[in-house]
């Protein structure tokens, strides 16, 4: 590999690691291993620590086409738990409220997924990268300030129910950038008349780009270095 001038490397994220500590031990095992002080790593469209699956990482002169990768549509395989929510609509922080669910059933779930696919506008987490009056978001929830977020306009291509329990759903969806599936958890649930959360989220494809594609870190290491 010609990591210098430039590699298209398609990773597996672990869990609990955020993008950057992905494309950070990336750019140490290179750098180590060329012998070099510095070369250019970047990754193409974040993934929450909770998350894993395709992560899109570039080097040297092919940083150049992260932004290409990025507009790129992404499927996401999603694990919702009904009934109860959290600030961060995921398991980064603890359930706020309950709710009821006992009027949910499978055919209410695929009734209002449909309502979700096409041209949609969405309200970004609190708990999130956006900026307001130059502050990341997520700082400002974590000390408990009220974050006012605008919505985003986003497109679904496809949305399916992969299995149903009376209390959890799991989900596929195609989507565009910018999409949080976090929050789609959050407005389904309101959809639902109840509430719902993020337990678990997999990314199993951008473009091209599938999770039988992809390499775990110690892999690459191991065979690629």
């Amino acid at each position: 590999m010609d990591f210098i001038e430039g590699e298209v490397l398609y990773f597996d994220k672990p869990l609990h690691w955020t993008s950057f500590d992905l494309v950070n031990k990336v750019r140490y095992e290179i750098s180590r291993f060329l012998k070099i002080k510095k070369i250019k790593v970047g990754h193409a469209g974040t993934l929450d620590p909770l998350a894993t699956g395709v992560l899109i990482v570039c080097t040297g002169k092919a940083t150049k086409r992260i932004d290409e990768f990025q507009y790129q549509t992404k499927e996401y395989v999603a694990d919702l738990c009904l009934g109860a929510t959290t600030p961060s609509f995921d398991l980064e922080t603890e359930i706020d409220a309950r709710y009821e669910t006992a009027h949910i059933t499978k055919e209410s779930v695929e009734e209002i997924l449909p309502h979700f696919l096409g041209n949609i506008e969405q309200i970004p987490p609190a708990f999130s990268a956006c900026k307001v009056n130059g502050n990341k978001a997520y700082d400002l929830a974590r000390k408990g300030l009220e974050v006012d977020l605008k919505p985003k306009l986003l497109v679904i291509d496809e949305i399916e129910l992969l299995s149903f329990q009376p209390d959890a759903i799991r989900i596929r969806v195609v989507c565009s950038k910018g999409t949080y599936i976090r929050a789609l958890a959050r407005d389904i649930g309101l959809a639902l008349n109840s509430g719902a959360h993020l337990t678990a989220l997999q990314r199993t494809r951008i473009g091209n780009a599938t999770l039988e594609k992809c390499l775990k870190i110690e892999e690459f290491i191991m065979h690629n270095l």
